[in-house]
């Protein structure tokens, strides 16, 4: 049996070799640093308290599925898309032109909130279709025809413009 003082440290070795991954996370789902910040702060508030039924090798996944829930029960209170987000670049200047971490910010922001999820634990985080349904508790399908829809709205809005000749 792991005393107190032994669960606070393995906790706060969680902390430190979870937080990138859940900021990162936090920020695709999010589209907002801010908000990114205060969603994975309460990911891991809620972590803690629940440290003592977590399973050391299923702590990272628990917390995933915390975070995703936040986003969820914060998106169904508030849920303007981030202006950072909804400003597109100008992608023949340049000089205007964001880095790709940036663009792909900016194309999340143009899915659904559901989309968003799946395609940001589907590939992002790299989940497989399976473990993406369960962190959502929806069925395999949903992960699939979601992800379909979700390409195929990216390709059309960022396929490149072709003057009509298709070969």
């Amino acid at each position: 049996m792991v005393g107190r003082s032994g669960r606070q440290a393995e906790f706060t070795s969680f902390v430190q070799s979870s937080a990138r991954y859940l900021s990162r996370t936090a920020y695709l789902l999010t589209g907002s640093q801010e908000r990114a910040d205060d969603l994975v702060q309460e990911t891991l508030t809620r972590t803690y308290a629940a440290w003592h039924r977590v399973r050391p090798h299923e702590a990272i996944g628990y917390a995933r599925r915390v975070l995703v829930n936040l986003s969820i029960d914060t998106h169904r209170r508030r849920e303007p898309v981030p202006v950072e987000w909804s400003e597109r670049a100008d992608t023949h200047d340049a000089h205007a032109r964001s880095d790709d971490a940036d663009e792909v910010a900016r194309m999340l922001a143009t899915l659904t909130p559901k989309q968003r999820r799946i395609v940001v634990l589907r590939y992002f985080d790299d989940l497989t279709e399976a473990q993406t349904a369960e962190c959502l508790g929806i069925s395999v399908g949903t992960v699939k025809s979601a992800c379909s829809r979700a390409f195929a709205s990216l390709r059309e809005q960022y396929a490149p413009i072709t003057n009509g000749d298709q070969s």
